[in-house]
């Protein structure tokens, strides 16, 4: 065991494991849909709801972290358990909700919650072990929260062996045991500045960096995309169905589809350490999911293969540039504040998430649904202007 926890090359495939492990708490709900949706026959915003009560959970979270600076005066490994075990609770709690939709929505705002110490954590203990390859290191991390966020998905595509309640219990066991393993396996990395006094300033003087302020920004066109693409696959995919009268898994696809997300973080991964920049990287994936937006009125009349190659190229492209944004975001942050620098950004690349949802959920019967996606190229735009007048 004192091997294991000094040597750097073990440390990845742990906190790997233990993200994939504690973000498959996030889209729990979601992938059971199909089968607790008929029990709130009174919500029609079911989905919308459901995803922004757990992004307003996270981003209430990650404020509340940045703010006490959490893991900045704590041990980050400490902070990544005892959130994954707490979440993995609330998450349990799911069981005893159903008909009561106000319970439910607390339960996933709680959820996300804790999983403010669970996603920004585990970068963080990333950057405390790693000064160079970081953007690789963060590249397989974010990859595992692409297989967190699909877990949900191929759950319930094999569901003849799996009823929606033990997919929830599935869920929150995996989250134990990816903390039990952070508790053993790892201690806090050797580049971890601690901090003893929490100075509110020292967030919003990260800020003045032009460099900072100018990847944050590219996060945030990227986040207002990400997570509504997600949470709406399975729509996207019925959809479909339903235009074209044929019958395939649903949740499959939507597995495959967001779980091609993590080709593309081990891709920009990879690159990161050839003849590419965190920053040539973020911005070209950036680009490519963009397009994808921009070309979705169009691809719904295609062939099924070339529709579904057009998704799969999407789902490839609109994460693959996240683990470079944070990359480069967390290299031009003040050391001693790094956390809170990275778990305050975060927080508003997620509320961008809920203001995303919540406009086509609004959109959702005032236009087509053939253009419902396409406002989500603002994102690139946003992105991209903001690289060019920085």
């Amino acid at each position: 065991m004192e091997n294991l926890i000094k040597n750097p090359k073990a440390v990845t495939p742990i906190v790997v494991f233990a993200q994939f492990s504690g973000t498959s708490l996030w889209f729990a709900v979601n992938a059971i849909l199909k089968d607790i949706q008929p029990l709130f026959p009174q919500n029609s915003h079911f989905l919308g709801n459901m995803t922004s009560a757990v992004q307003l959970g996270f981003v209430c979270g990650t404020l509340c972290y940045a703010l006490l600076a959490i893991s900045d005066r704590f041990s980050p490994k400490r902070v990544f358990v005892i959130s994954a075990i707490l979440g993995a609770i609330l998450n349990l709690s799911t069981l005893k909700s159903m008909g009561n939709m106000l319970f439910l929505l607390g339960i996933r705002f709680g959820v996300g919650f804790f999983l403010a110490g669970v996603y920004p954590v585990g970068m963080k203990i990333m950057s405390d072990w790693y000064q160079k390859g970081l953007g690789k290191a963060l590249g397989y991390l974010v990859g595992a929260l692409v297989l967190g966020t699909s877990f949900g998905h191929f759950l319930a595509a094999i569901q003849w062996q799996f009823n929606w309640q033990n997919i929830i219990v599935a869920s929150s066991l995996l989250s134990c045991c990816g903390a039990f393993l952070i508790a053993i396996g790892i201690t806090d990395g050797p580049y971890r500045q601690k901090t003893g006094n929490f100075s509110p300033k020292a967030i919003f003087e990260a800020f003045s960096n032009p460099n900072f302020k100018q990847y944050a920004w590219g996060y945030f066109g990227h986040m207002f995309e990400l997570y509504t693409f997600w949470a709406f696959v399975p729509a996207i995919l019925q959809h479909y169905q339903s235009i074209h009268h044929l019958q395939f898994s649903i949740s499959a696809w939507s597995f495959l589809i967001i779980g091609m997300g993590i080709l593309g973080c081990i891709c920009t991964a990879e690159l990161s350490q050839k003849n590419f920049t965190s920053r040539q990287l973020a911005y070209f994936f950036l680009i490519i999911s963009g397009i994808c937006c921009l070309i979705s009125p169009f691809i719904w009349y295609l062939p099924f293969e070339l529709f579904i190659g057009l998704l799969l190229i999407w789902g490839f492209s609109v994460v693959a540039d996240s683990p470079q944004f944070s990359t480069l975001i967390s290299q031009n942050a003040q050391p001693s504040y790094r956390a809170s620098a990275i778990t305050i950004v975060n927080s508003i690349g997620f509320a961008i998430t809920v203001l995303s949802i919540m406009l086509l959920q609004n959109l959702q019967g005032l236009i087509m649904t053939e253009w419902l996606f396409f406002p989500l190229s603002l994102g690139m735009f946003l992105g991209l202007i903001t690289m060019k007048r920085l």
